[in-house]
């Protein structure tokens, strides 16, 4: 039985479908002129295409207070949290992030935090720089576990996606389609290239475009760095700390202030939008994960900063918590958005073969 919310869905796209006013707006538009009766799965689909850029509900002149009362990027968001909530185990925990999320982020990164700070005692083994408060063994032991167990339920809920949405077998031509979708934010652009009028009805601009690509940017390249620093300690038997002049360093510097940026600009955006124009209800669950993604990369440029003074142990014990803290929550806050719209981009590059 479909939900309330696939119900609305289908009667404000069949509008929309009749309508192909704004056909050039988004991969929406050419996912949703290609049918004409909605299974669950293809409202699934079509919402995860969805950047909720808000400009064909600028452009429509369906909206309230027209008997329509159309508003296809708040409907649209609705489906879209409530399929990765559903797709996700245990959902449960996923709809408490999203309605508790800055009490739950805040808890789980205190909670992690005063774990770590009181663990120096017995992980530490005399190494140098941050191995003098906690171990690398100790470091492995906790964080491989939170790295894996995320990628785990993720994948599950993709799985799930998958099904839901008809995908087939993927060919690579598919993947290319879609990361290139992905790395340009190409749907952020608006139909007439001039960027989404998310914060302001009457204002174009790619503020929203450039600060996602901050922080995705910036994201990634932390990772790297992480990664890099392993291979070396691992490979080449070249242990932390690094100096500044290091790969590890340079990306993760790098990396973290593009985050900090993007993810500040990104809460500045959201503090000036209409709540009504997305998923009201969760709200405060996507700020806590965009404050959450702002709190692990200033806190390891101020850790890189003080990494010589009396406060390292409560610095490294508050940056790694929430470090901790984020990867856990990872398929419960909005960060799976990124791999859902992966997805449906995927499964997109398909349906226009």
């Amino acid at each position: 039985m479909s939900s309330e919310s696939i119900v609305e869905a289908v009667r404000q796209l069949q509008i929309c479908d009749a309508c192909r006013y704004c056909e050039g707006y988004c991969a929406v538009f050419p996912a949703l002129h290609r049918k004409r009766a909605f299974a669950d799965g293809d409202i699934t689909q079509i919402a995860n295409l969805c950047h909720n850029c808000r400009g064909c509900y600028y452009a429509c002149q369906f909206t309230e207070p027209h008997e329509f009362n159309l508003n296809l990027p708040g409907i649209l968001a609705r489906v879209r949290q409530e399929s990765w909530q559903d797709l996700t185990a245990p959902s449960g925990l996923a709809r408490l992030f999203h309605s508790h999320g800055t009490a739950l982020a805040a808890t789980v990164v205190i909670a992690f935090a005063t774990m770590i700070w009181a663990a120096k005692a017995i992980g530490s083994t005399g190494g140098e720089g941050f191995y003098a408060v906690l171990s690398h063994n100790a470091m492995v032991a906790i964080f491989l576990p939170a790295f894996v167990m995320p990628l785990v339920l993720m994948a599950v809920g993709l799985r799930n996606y998958w099904r839901r949405v008809g995908g087939i077998p993927i060919r690579v031509t598919d993947l290319t389609w879609a990361f290139s979708q992905a790395a340009t934010m190409r749907n952020l652009s608006g139909g007439h290239g001039d960027g989404c009028n998310f914060e302001d009805e009457d204002r174009f601009s790619h503020t929203r475009r450039n600060a996602h690509h901050a922080t995705m940017y910036g994201f990634l390249l932390c990772f790297t760095s992480t990664s890099v620093a392993t291979i070396m300690h691992y490979a080449f038997d070249m242990p932390a700390p690094y100096p500044l002049f290091s790969l590890p360093k340079i990306l993760g510097l790098v990396g973290g202030v593009l985050l900090c940026l993007g993810t500040l600009v990104l809460v500045m955006l959201k503090l000036n939008s209409s709540r009504d124009l997305g998923d009201a209800r969760v709200w405060g669950g996507e700020m806590a994960f965009v404050v959450l993604l702002f709190v692990v990369s200033a806190s390891g440029l101020v850790l890189y900063a003080g990494g010589d003074s009396a406060w390292l142990t409560e610095l490294l014990a508050f940056h790694l918590g929430a470090v901790l803290a984020f990867f856990l929550l990872t398929p419960f806050s909005k960060m799976a958005h990124g791999f859902y719209r992966l997805a449906a981009l995927t499964r997109e590059a398909q349906l226009r073969r």
